[in-house]
C-alpha cells in the first residue's frame, strides 16, 4: 500500500484536475487516451493501432471475426467460392452511411478498386493485393476475382477493408507537393460511432450512430461519445485515469499497473495479444551501416538479447519468448526453428570472428515502450556494442525504414489482429520495402505458400520460409504481447487477445 500511496501522490503533483471534465459514467462519455497522435482517422493513411480501433467504431468491414476467429457475416451476408480465385458475396440491405447514403455493391467495388490500385499509395495495399478486381454482379451483390488462390481471403475480408462510399476519395484536398491527401476525407462510415471533432494530436470525438442497423455482431452502441486522447507523458495519462479525466488506458508498464490494483476506482486487467515484439536488421547493406550484412553480427545480436528476462519481469506474463517471425497462435506459424539462447560469450565470440571484438557503434530506431528498447540496449552494451537510441513517431519511422536510412529496428507488429502467419511474416519477408532481408528463396517460398489453398501444404511451405529466416537470423523475435489494462471500475470491458478493444460493446455497469 506504501508504494501505492507513493504513486497517487506523484499523480497529483503533475497537477491533474481532480474532477474529471467531460470522462466517465456520469457524462456518458468514455475517454480513453494512449501517447500517439492521431490527426486523421483514415487507417489507409496512417496506420497506427489507434486508427484500427476507430475503424472498428466508425467503419464496417464484409465479414466479422468471432471469439473463436471463425468468419462471420457482417456488410456481406453471405458468401460463395465460385472456384479457387472467385469469391461471389451477398451485400447486407438497409445499411446507410453516416451520411444517409444506402450501402450497395457500388460502394464495396470502389473501396477494394481504390485500395488496390497502387497509385493510391494506401497503407493497407499489402493487406488486399490478393485482389485482381471486384465487380458488381448486382445491386447487392458483388464478385472478387484473386490473383491466385488466396486461402484467407476471409479472415483478411474481416481485417481490411473499412467500406467507404462511392466517391469518398474523390474530392481529397491536395498536399503542398501537389498530391491529393487522401487521409485528409473526412470519415463517412457505415459503424456504430460518427465522428464529430477531431482536433489534430490532441483528441478525436465519436458521437454514437442513432441509425446503425439492426442485427450487427457489434450490437447497438451502448455510450453516447468515446473521445481519444493523445496524452504523450505516460505518468500523466496513469494520473488522469487514477482522477477519472480518463477512464481507459493501455500499456500499462508491469510495475506500475501492479500498484494501482490497490486503487478502489479502477480495474486492472492483464490479457495476451496478438503483437510481438521483434529487432530487425538491414541485411542488404542498403542503409549506411553496413555491418549487418554479415550473418555473424545478426546471430551475435541475437544471442545478445535476455528475451526470457524482458518478457518475464518487464512485459509480464502471459508474455511469452518466440524464436519465429510470427506469433505462436497464428495459423502455420512453426516454433520449431533455430533458435538462439540468451549466451553473451557466444555473441561477443561471433562478433570477434566477424572482425568487431571492440563492438561497433550503430543507431537503433524505435517507437514504443521506451522501457524495452533501454533493456535491449543494455543486453547490446554487455558484449561490446554500442548502440544509440533513436526514438520516433511510428510513421516517420516506417518513412525512414522505406527510403533505406536505417539499418536496425526495434518494432512490433500486430498483424492487423489476423490470425494467420501471412498477416506477419509474408508483411516483412515478401519482397515489399518492408522486407529488409529480400531473400530470393524466402520470397518464393511465402509466394507459394499464399497461393496454395491445402493447409498442410500452407503448413510445410512455411516451416520452410521461417526456418530459413531463423536461421539467417534476419529478425530477431522477441516476446508476444501483454498488456496491461486499467480502466474505471464503473466501466464494463473485456479485454480480447486481437488487441483491439471492442468499445463498441463497452457499457457502463
Amino acid at each position: 500500500m506504501h508504494r501505492f500511496i507513493k504513486f497517487a501522490l506523484t499523480a497529483a503533483a503533475l497537477c491533474v484536475p481532480l474532477v474529471p471534465a467531460d470522462a466517465g459514467k456520469k457524462d456518458n462519455t468514455l475517454v480513453w487516451a494512449t501517447d500517439r497522435e492521431n490527426s486523421i482517422t483514415d487507417s489507409n493513411y496512417l496506420n497506427t493501432r489507434e486508427l484500427v480501433i476507430m475503424g472498428t467504431l466508425i467503419y464496417d468491414r464484409l465479414v466479422h471475426l468471432d471469439e473463436e476467429y471463425d468468419p462471420r457475416p457482417l456488410l456481406a451476408t453471405a458468401w460463395t467460392w465460385v472456384n479457387d480465385t472467385t469469391l461471389d458475396l451477398d451485400i447486407r440491405k438497409g445499411v446507410k452511411f453516416h451520411s444517409g447514403k444506402d450501402l450497395d455493391a457500388d460502394d464495396v467495388v470502389y473501396t477494394i478498386s481504390f485500395l488496390i490500385n497502387r497509385d493510391n499509395g494506401a497503407l493497407s495495399y499489402s493487406y488486399v493485393s490478393y485482389i485482381k478486381s471486384a465487380e458488381k454482379l448486382e445491386s447487392h451483390k458483388v464478385r472478387l476475382n484473386f490473383v491466385k488462390p488466396f486461402p484467407t481471403a476471409l479472415v483478411f475480408l474481416a481485417g481490411v477493408p473499412n467500406i467507404m462510399a462511392k466517391g469518398h476519395y474523390d474530392n481529397a484536398p491536395a498536399r503542398p507537393d501537389g498530391k491529393k491527401d487522401f487521409g485528409a476525407v473526412p470519415a463517412n462510415g457505415t459503424g456504430p460511432y460518427k465522428v464529430s471533432e477531431i482536433k489534430p494530436g490532441e483528441s478525436i470525438l465519436m458521437t454514437a450512430n442513432a441509425g446503425y442497423w439492426d442485427g450487427s455482431p457489434k450490437g447497438k452502441p451502448q455510450i453516447a461519445n468515446i473521445k481519444f486522447r493523445t496524452i504523450k507523458d505516460s505518468n500523466a495519462r496513469l494520473a488522469e485515469v487514477m482522477t477519472g479525466a480518463v477512464d481507459w488506458v493501455w500499456d500499462v508498464p508491469k510495475d506500475q499497473a501492479e500498484r494501482m490494483q490497490n486503487a478502489p476506482n479502477l480495474t486492472v486487467e492483464n490479457a495476451k495479444t496478438l503483437r510481438i515484439a521483434y529487432v530487425n536488421f538491414d541485411s542488404t547493406g542498403v542503409s549506411p551501416q553496413k555491418n549487418f550484412k554479415d550473418k555473424r553480427v545478426r546471430q551475435a545480436i541475437a544471442h545478445a538479447i535476455n528475451r526470457e528476462s524482458i518478457a518475464k519481469n518487464i512485459v509480464g506474463e502471459p508474455s511469452q519468448v518466440i524464436h519465429s517471425a510470427c506469433h505462436p497462435d497464428q495459423f502455420a506459424c512453426a516454433s520449431d526453428v533455430p533458435k538462439y539462447d540468451y549466451n553473451p560469450e557466444k555473441a561477443k565470440k561471433l562478433l570477434a570472428e566477424a572482425g568487431f571484438p571492440n563492438g561497433f557503434e550503430f543507431e537503433l530506431h524505435a517507437y514504443r515502450e521506451r522501457e524495452h528498447t533501454e533493456a535491449i540496449i543494455g543486453d547490446l552494451v554487455k558484449v561490446g556494442l554500442k548502440p544509440k537510441l533513436v526514438y520516433l513517431q511510428y510513421a516517420p519511422l516506417v518513412q525512414a525504414v522505406h527510403k533505406g536510412q536505417v539499418s536496425a529496428t526495434h518494432m512490433t507488429w500486430g498483424s492487423s489482429s489476423l490470425p494467420d502467419v501471412s498477416a506477419c511474416a509474408a508483411h516483412f519477408f515478401k519482397g515489399s520495402a518492408d522486407d529488409l532481408a529480400k531473400d530470393p528463396e524466402v520470397i518464393r517460398l511465402i509466394t507459394e505458400a499464399d497461393g496454395t489453398v491445402d493447409p498442410n501444404k500452407r503448413k510445410a511451405l512455411w516451416k520452410q520460409a521461417l526456418t530459413r529466416i531463423a536461421d539467417e537470423a534476419y529478425w530477431v523475435p522477441l516476446f508476444t504481447y501483454a498488456k496491461y489494462y486499467v480502466y474505471s471500475k464503473e466501466l464494463d470491458f473485456k479485454a480480447t487477445s486481437d488487441e483491439i478493444p471492442q468499445f463498441f460493446r463497452a457499457k457502463w455497469k
